[in-house]
């Protein structure tokens, strides 16, 4: 599904097409490793344990699609690695809720295999929504949908500033 094509239900559904780029598991795996640092397809393939062909086909789609963009770093033979474009860092916070997301419910002794850290000071860091109007966090529960195409714009943060004040 690209982007202009409409979901099940007639309208275009950003999830929906993203996963048509990234949604399987071999796909998510090779982002997490880039994230890691890993570039090269043998670094890659013995980390995932991957068949060459399938790691072949996933890094040429995300190459395709942005995501990565290949480099030749050796002429004789000729050998590329894979560095994320900033198409490809900006599905960091989508790696990292599904991160989280199974260290809260998929981690048997909920001690998380890995944590991530801020690198300049050590502590471990937190992801959140944040409202730059209110200036405060916002909880999943406190989300809503509106789709700009098709609804006008609300004065609901408006409203919600005349609340806390």
């Amino acid at each position: 599904m690209s982007p202009d094509k409409p979901s099940t239900d007639g309208d275009v559904c950003s999830i929906a097409s993203t996963l048509e780029v990234i949604g399987d598991r071999w796909t998510l795996l090779v982002l997490r490793d880039a994230f890691r640092g890993l570039r090269r397809f043998d670094q890659l393939q013995a980390d995932l344990g991957v068949a060459r062909n399938i790691l072949a086909d996933r890094l040429a789609r995300l190459v395709e699609h942005g995501v990565l963009e290949k480099i030749r770093y050796q002429d004789r033979p000729p050998r590329y690695e894979y560095r994320l474009t900033q198409k490809g860092v900006d599905l960091s916070p989508a790696l990292v809720a599904m991160m989280r997301w199974g260290d809260k419910h998929l981690v048997p002794d909920e001690v998380p295999p890995v944590v991530l850290i801020h690198d300049r000071c050590g502590t471990t860091v937190e992801q959140s929504f944040h409202c730059r109007t209110c200036d405060s966090d916002v909880s999943p529960g406190q989300l809503r949908s509106r789709h700009p195409r098709t609804e006008p714009h609300t004065e609901l943060h408006t409203e919600l500033r005349e609340e806390i004040a």
